[in-house]
């Protein structure tokens, strides 16, 4: 009997010679390669919707949307915000469908680069001085171009992390993709506030160019995941779903017709997540750094039988601009800390078990929102109140924002996993994140205090609470579930 000799040609012997009968072993992706390729991706998608909604409060209500009247031109800005998230579910069904047929690396290649390119044209954009209402029409493009990507990245960069990780440590590996998140915040806003400081704070120079800085810059980073990603091999799971056969035509039907009851609950499981978050970063940035008029912080103290005293207030709005973002930063940096935390624990007790007690200290933060936010005679100590409501409120963050890296995915088999994480995660989206920015302002100027708000993030946690406890743990779940071969056109 002849024993055929195999080698590995990636891995070269320097002379040895090859062992007989071992077959040959085919180029996997190290754990360096999946971390880098999940987390670098999602920072840079990240970066760069950041970058807008920084601009979208500092920014674009100026140079885009001149109405004259500034609550207009806010609500303007945001509404283009908003557009993107509508886009991201139509992203979710084109980049999921591609990245289900035919794999997740082309697919996260093309979602990336349709990122850097819309971002980086955002920072070359004529403004309304220029062209009219022509910049703000190319503003909305572009913006719905982010969206469009970032509706198929989140989803392909979870599958890169979660499909190549070792046995027992899903959620924690799924927690890189979830730390582009904190990490994009504090490049994008560091980098604002760096320019911001870089033209000596005068309106002026940053309304003239500085604020392009941030966009243009994304090219560099789109170049740096773009060379990782390319080096990236398809995952097991994803070929073995190939080879048995069971590869969809449409994915988005299947998901439909055989999953749904998963799709419903994915969506919900994100939706106090989303709600928080956009809380945590657009509004309160429109909050904080928003000066209030000293009839509304009259009122406001006076209901709380504090003695109002204009020359030291710190109102529900007027921090400096500077000094808010460096607020904001570091609370973020306990977001990504939770973030990391959060994928081990996930691993020990299971995802659902921790995403319930996340919620429901989620629920109690909203009905506190008084106790923070509410003016105070003696600016430090608001100060000080706002900096500890910043850090609980992204603490908890990553909390629930770690394990969904894992739990979306896993709702799903391999052959349709891609899409089915993709429009749960994305549609989610539009019912919390578009939308919550407006409901807080609208809520906010309607009463002029943070209690309303508050609510709202406490029963959209309700919502999630609720799915939570419908759902199944998946902690145990067979990931390499390629899906039931079927003679169905689907």
């Amino acid at each position: 009997m002849r024993l055929h000799v195999f080698c590995n040609p990636h891995r070269p012997h320097r002379g040895r010679a090859c062992r007989p009968g071992r077959r040959p072993v085919g180029p996997r992706n190290s754990r360096g390669r999946v971390i880098l390729a999940s987390l670098i991706g999602t920072t840079i998608e990240f970066y760069d919707f950041y970058a807008y909604a920084t601009a979208a409060v500092l920014v674009f209500p100026a140079l885009f949307f001149p109405t004259g009247n500034e609550t207009t031109a806010l609500l303007s800005s945001f509404a283009v915000f908003g557009a993107a998230m509508v886009a991201r579910p139509i992203g979710a069904v084109v980049f999921g469908h591609f990245g289900d047929r035919y794999g997740r690396k082309a697919t996260l290649v093309a979602s990336l680069l349709t990122m850097g390119v819309a971002t980086f044209l955002i920072g070359v954009l004529p403004t309304h001085t220029q062209i009219g209402w022509w910049a703000a029409l190319l503003l909305v493009v572009l913006r719905i171009a982010q969206g469009f990507a970032l509706g198929g990245e989140w989803s392909g960069a979870a599958l890169v992390a979660t499909e190549n990780a070792p046995k027992g440590k899903r959620a924690w590996y799924g927690t890189f993709p979830q730390l582009g998140a904190p990490i994009g915040f504090i490049i994008a806003n560091g980098l604002f506030l760096t320019i911001n400081e870089v033209t000596g704070g005068a309106e002026g120079a940053f309304l003239e160019w500085g604020w392009r800085v941030p966009f243009l810059f994304s090219a560099v980073m789109v170049i740096i995941g773009l060379w990782v990603r390319l080096r990236l091999v398809e995952s097991s799971a994803f070929e073995k779903a190939s080879k048995k056969g069971t590869i969809r035509k449409v994915p988005l039907g299947v998901v439909f017709r055989d999953h749904w009851k998963q799709l419903i609950l994915g969506t919900f499981f994100m939706l106090a997540t989303y709600v928080l978050f956009y809380l945590m970063t657009t509004f309160t940035l429109t909050w904080g750094t928003k000066p209030a008029t000293a009839e509304v912080a009259a009122a406001a103290a006076e209901a709380k039988g504090i003695a109002f005293n204009a020359s030291a207030f710190y109102p529900g709005g007027g921090f400096a601009y500077h000094d808010f973002v460096l607020m904001q930063i570091i609370g973020v940096v306990f977001f990504g800390l939770f973030t990391l935390l959060s994928g081990p624990v996930a691993d020990a007790i299971g995802r659902r078990k921790l995403l319930i007690w996340v919620t429901v200290a989620i629920i109690v933060f909203g009905l506190s929102f008084n106790l923070f936010l509410l003016p105070q005679a003696d600016p430090k100590f608001a100060g000080a109140l706002v900096q500890a409501f910043l850090i609980f409120g992204f603490l908890l963050m990553g909390s629930t924002f770690g394990p969904m890296g894992a739990l979306l995915p896993e709702l799903f088999p391999t052959n349709v996993r891609y899409t089915g994480s993709a429009v749960a995660y994305n549609v989610s989206s539009i019912l919390g994140a578009a939308v919550a920015p407006f409901i807080a302002l609208a809520l906010w100027d309607a009463v002029k205090s943070p209690w309303l708000v508050g609510v709202y993030l406490a029963a959209m946690a309700v919502l999630t609470l609720i799915a939570l406890l419908l759902g199944k743990e998946t902690k145990d779940v067979d990931y390499e579930d390629a899906g039931v071969a079927s003679t169905s056109v689907l």
